[in-house]
Order: structure tokens, then sequence, then C-alpha cells
């Protein structure tokens, strides 16, 4: 998740364009209808966190804001795709897919994510190496990031940029845990939207 992810006075603007939204999306599924097709009913979001925590919002936003400073932005976006595939947070799979896309990544490395460890041969070892911290920083069943991986990532990234990738990959995944628990529906969200 990045800046305005769930319902705040700043979100004015989201509310009309998923007005939009839902009326494009509507006519779509009744298209799909049509042909024979019908969807799930879209489910409805626990909590607007945001709107009752904006201090916590605020400083999610800033402490974004800065862990991204001096990240490559593609390196940037594919950490944020990796730990919320992890996670399960459809909402910020949703929104880092699509501004990875209008950014200029490409669909078969977004693809691939759910499985880099199989085709490394998509990214640049740099990638591959912040690809791997995000997964032993996200999922800690081991209570710890193994020394191999952090070793590795060390080697490619000197000290600053790697702070700055740890920074990120703990900031998504504080996003992920908003998202998931307040159950933030996936679907509206519009490439640049939050940006």
């Amino acid at each position: 998740m990045t800046n305005s992810e769930s319902t705040t006075p700043e979100s004015t603007t989201r509310t009309a364009q998923e007005g939009t939204a839902a009326q494009s999306t509507t006519s779509a599924a009744d298209d799909d209808v049509a042909r024979g097709k019908e969807y799930l009913h879209e489910h409805t979001p626990r909590l607007a966190w945001a709107q009752h925590a904006p201090e916590v919002y605020k400083a999610m936003v800033r402490l974004d804001a800065a862990a991204r400073k001096g990240l490559d932005p593609v390196t940037y976006e594919l950490v944020k795709i990796r730990a919320s595939q992890i996670n399960h947070c459809a909402f910020c799979l949703d929104m880092h897919t699509k501004d990875a896309l209008a950014a200029g990544e490409s669909v078969e490395r977004i693809v691939q994510l759910g499985a880099w460890e199989e085709s490394k041969h998509f990214y640049t070892e740099k990638e591959v190496a912040a690809l791997a911290l995000t997964e032993a920083i996200t999922v800690l069943t081991d209570g710890f990031v193994p020394d191999a991986v952090y070793e590795e990532a060390a080697r490619l990234y000197d000290e600053q940029e790697l702070s700055q990738l740890i920074a990120a990959i703990t900031t998504i995944n504080a996003w992920n845990r908003f998202g998931v628990t307040t159950r933030m529906v996936a679907g509206h969200y519009k490439a640049g939207d939050f940006k």
C-alpha cells in the first residue's frame, strides 16, 4: 500500500473515481453475465482504519515516502508486489501491479514474481537479492533473516541502499497488514491515483 489506501479526508477524489470505476465495472460485469459468466459479489471492507486513526495513517504515508528515497523505482515496485503476494493483500497487489505496469514494467516479469526463484533469468542480480530479502523479512517463520540472504543483499547494495530496501520491505508489510485486517477491497484503483 501507499499514500491513500483507506478512506481519508484526502480521498474525496478517490470516492468519485470509485463511483466511475464501479460504473465501468458494472458494464463489464453485465457483458460477462450476458456471456454466461457471473462474478461473486464484492465484499464490504471491515473498517475505514485511516479515518479512525488519521495520525497513524499520516505517519505511514511519511514512512512510505521516506522508505522509497534512493531506491530503484522498479525494484521498489517488485518488492511491494512480492510482499503483497505473500501476505495475500489483494488491495496492495492490485495497486502495485497497476502502478508497475503503468511505469513500464512488463507483464511477464510481474507474472513470474510468484515463482521468481524458478525464473531468476527474468530479473537482475540486485532484484533477485531484493526479492530474497523481501521473502526473508516477510516470512519470519524461523524467527530471523538467514545470514546468506542478508549477506547477498549486503554484497550488492551499499549500506544506505540496503537500509532503504529494508525500510521499504518493512513498510509494505505494514501496509499489507492494514489492508488484510480491514479487508480493503481490490479492483477500483487506477494507476497513479495515490502518487
